[in-house]
């Protein structure tokens, strides 16, 4: 097992990046918070020059692709100020932000119980290297339950040997039950004040755990946190290496933005760990989901967290509907007002699909989670506040305006003769990437990969835009399937 590392001539870079944070690190806070506005708006300068002009020529064009274009990027630069003026690590210091009434929010344990869980169906290639980083965590107190899925090549065996190694518990099932009800499974044994899941594909940092249980016993508010994923393969190919600086973005930008107000909309599947009291309850509403009148099986992590940000709008009618559950009857938790965080210090890298094809699939299924959690997510998110509703709100418009954006700029402009209206349209899909690009570099300084970030830009407003109807066509089919070699 390995995980790729930075070298050669940006280690020096690096070096000094990490310098110049320390230092930052040792300034007041309030002189800390100010010098990273200004560093931030000196750095965002250019392009918001570039879109106060745009802003001007606006009533004079008049057009919804001129305001799409506009709203596109000034959402981008809204995130990226939020990212890195309002954003801070739970686990690395205490939060500027906080609730007033912090005492609503129980304490954990100084030295919480954790509950470190995992489902697995016909994975023998990878589960080894996933299981001995989990066991290779420097958290204490840590029950390790791993549930394997009725698998029929091989992965049953190397789990029986781990088990016998490491000392693990492993619950093999009779009959395939899907990945949502195997992870409930392991919850009906799990004894931790903490229950953290993670991807049978993914290889976890000694002390990615660890730091995000110190988020948690830190800030009795959050009632859940993510890690923060890069890609395990990212030397697979060209793809991979351009989901790898997606995935950064993703989490160090998207993630960072909604943790400053508490309310990252999704705690993804490789590193999630959440408060057994903010949680346990909603766990047979989440293994038996329904949408359209049919089971709906993907894991889907944004809904498992809308149960956390939503509880005290959607938790009551919940629970009353699975009353005679183990999981309700057992111990019913208040509901809370619960914050959602991001931990960029607990690092986590995930196997990526390196073929056109698989990666595909992979999105299809994450379209899906995003059509059904936003009937979930999207019915509360404006009782969260002003900000994390603009957020989600305006992801949401983004992810739905962009198969139509696309189908006018690269079909109908084309047909009509308005060539020069497409050029215009993939001139600013790349100048949205180079911005995240850019980002990406700021962040590490001499890694030459932020290159691969507008190509992933292109990639998702020219190709990926058009699974979105489709995956709403198809929301009903469902198999527990990775799909990522």
């Amino acid at each position: 097992m390995s995980v790729r590392t930075d070298t050669g001539p940006g280690r020096g870079r690096g070096a000094r990046a990490r310098r110049a944070a320390a230092l930052m690190d040792r300034l007041d806070p309030a002189t800390r918070h100010a010098l990273r506005r200004v560093l931030t708006l000196c750095c965002l300068l250019p392009v918001l020059l570039v879109l106060a002009r745009q802003a001007v020529r606006l009533p004079d064009q008049a057009s919804l692709p001129a305001f799409y274009g506009i709203t596109v990027l000034t959402g981008t630069l809204t995130m990226l100020y939020l990212a890195y003026t309002r954003y801070d690590d739970p686990a690395v210091r205490e939060l500027r932000r906080r609730p007033r009434a912090t005492e609503e929010f129980p304490p954990l344990p100084a030295e919480p119980r954790v509950s470190f869980l995992l489902a697995v169906k016909d994975e023998v290639h990878r589960i080894e290297d996933c299981v001995r980083s989990m066991a290779a965590s420097d958290q204490p107190r840590t029950q390790i339950v791993v549930v394997d899925d009725h698998s029929e090549d091989g992965t049953a065996e190397v789990l029986e040997r781990l088990r016998d190694e490491l000392g693990v518990t492993v619950l093999r099932l009779p009959e395939n039950v899907g990945k949502k009800h195997a992870l409930v499974r392991a919850c009906e044994i799990a004894d931790g004040d903490v229950l953290v899941f993670t991807d049978s594909d993914c290889v976890l940092a000694p002390d990615a755990l660890r730091r995000c249980v110190d988020a948690l016993v830190r800030h009795p508010e959050l009632g859940a946190v993510s890690g923060h994923c890069r890609a395990l393969n990212a030397d697979a190919g060209l793809l991979a290496r351009a989901q790898d600086v997606w995935y950064e973005g993703q989490f160090r930008i998207a993630k960072a933005a909604e943790a400053s107000f508490g309310s990252v909309s999704c705690v993804s599947g490789p590193l999630a760990a959440f408060r057994r009291d903010a949680v346990y309850n909603y766990l047979p509403a989440w293994a038996a989901d329904r949408f359209l009148g049919a089971p709906f099986r993907f894991a889907t992590d944004r809904q498992l967290t809308g149960y956390v940000l939503g509880q005290l709008w959607r938790g009551e009618a919940l629970k009353r509907a699975y009353r005679d559950s183990p999981f309700v009857a057992g111990h019913d938790y208040p509901a809370r007002k619960w914050r959602v965080g991001y931990v960029r210090s607990a690092q986590v890298w995930t196997d990526v699909p390196a073929r056109v094809r698989p990666f595909l699939r992979q999105q299809v299924r994450w379209k899906k989670s995003f059509i059904r959690n936003l009937f979930f997510t999207g019915s509360f998110m404006w009782r969260r506040g002003p900000g994390p509703a603009a957020l989600y709100y305006g992801h949401v418009l983004w992810v739905v305006a962009a198969p139509v954006m696309a189908a006018q700029h690269l079909l109908w402009a084309p047909l009509h003769g308005l060539g020069f209206l497409t050029l215009l349209y993939l001139c600013g899909v790349l100048l949205k990437g180079c911005v995240w690009g850019l980002a990406y570099k700021a962040d590490h300084p001499g890694d030459t990969r932020w290159r691969h970030r507008p190509l992933m830009s292109l990639v998702s407003s020219v190709l990926l835009a058009w699974l979105l109807p489709y995956s709403l066509l198809t929301v009903r089919r469902g198999i527990w399937s990775r799909g990522t070699a």
